[in-house]
């Protein structure tokens, strides 16, 4: 189950912008503890503090013991808000977590047995659908992770939530279907389809220039009498006249 951190905290006075950014030029993140009844309580936390819980990684699903001014209050982060340059916390919300009370929060999920998966070791792809599951469980016993072992999946399989059994008291928010959480893709789909477009390619019609499979080649002159046939009425004019001239010049020659 979750282990619960450790951050130091100090009473924060004042509320707003201007308090806020005050906190920040000390060093150190505001924040508001709100929930279980009770007023919103503005503190100020270490910054460096923050920053190592938040590197451990599922921040929001973490269990806190925050040490205000030596008095310990058990929260759970909701929201936290990031600089959009240096990424460093600028502000976080708590919710205080009474005992007994359950939670909302997501679990990430693991894969284990990749060795073990014909699918993937015929070249599939794990899709991954859910990289974590938002449950409902008790403050105490929030899980750490959801283990889903991938022995036996072939491509085209699909593991679904029904494929684990939940912690005692846990439960999936999603509560009307067996969603599913991953696949076994195939990844030479796109290369099967390549050969298909090939031989469509080849029944397609010849590009310009190129004779279509089983006609004669055209000879010398059949081009020539095409070349003939294409030329423009004006140059066929053209060509008249000189073919005329002949035929008349030895006429007059032999009247002399």
């Amino acid at each position: 189950m979750a282990q619960v951190s450790e951050i130091k905290a100090s009473t924060r006075t004042g509320s707003g912008t201007g308090s806020a950014r005050a906190t920040r030029r000390e060093a150190k993140v505001p924040a508001v503890i709100y929930g279980d009844g009770r007023a919103p309580e503005n503190i100020a936390l270490l910054s460096n503090e923050v920053v190592n819980v938040m590197n451990r990684g599922r921040f929001l699903s973490t269990l806190i013991d925050l040490d205000i001014d030596g008095a310990k209050t058990r929260v759970i982060p909701r929201e936290v808000q990031v600089d959009p340059v240096s990424d460093k916390p600028v502000h976080v919300d708590f919710q205080r977590v009474s005992p007994g009370s359950r939670l909302r929060v997501s679990v990430p999920v693991r894969f284990v047995g990749e060795a073990l998966s014909p699918g993937l070791k015929r070249g599939g792809v794990l899709n991954i659908v859910r990289h974590d599951i938002e449950v409902t469980c008790p403050a105490d016993a929030i899980p750490d992770y959801f283990e889903f072992s991938l022995e036996g999946m072939e491509i085209g399989r699909s593991l679904h939530i029904s494929a684990i059994k939940l912690p005692e008291g846990v439960k999936t928010t999603i509560q009307n279907r067996d969603f599913t959480v991953a696949t076994v893709a195939g990844h030479k789909v796109e290369e099967e389809a390549a050969p298909d477009a090939a031989v469509a390619a080849e029944g397609a019609a010849p590009a310009e220039g190129e004779a279509a499979e089983g006609a004669p080649a055209a000879t010398p002159a059949d081009a020539k009498a095409g070349a003939g046939a294409k030329a423009p009425a004006g140059k066929e004019a053209a060509g008249a006249k000189p073919a005329a001239a002949a035929a008349k010049a030895p006429a007059e020659k032999g009247k002399k």
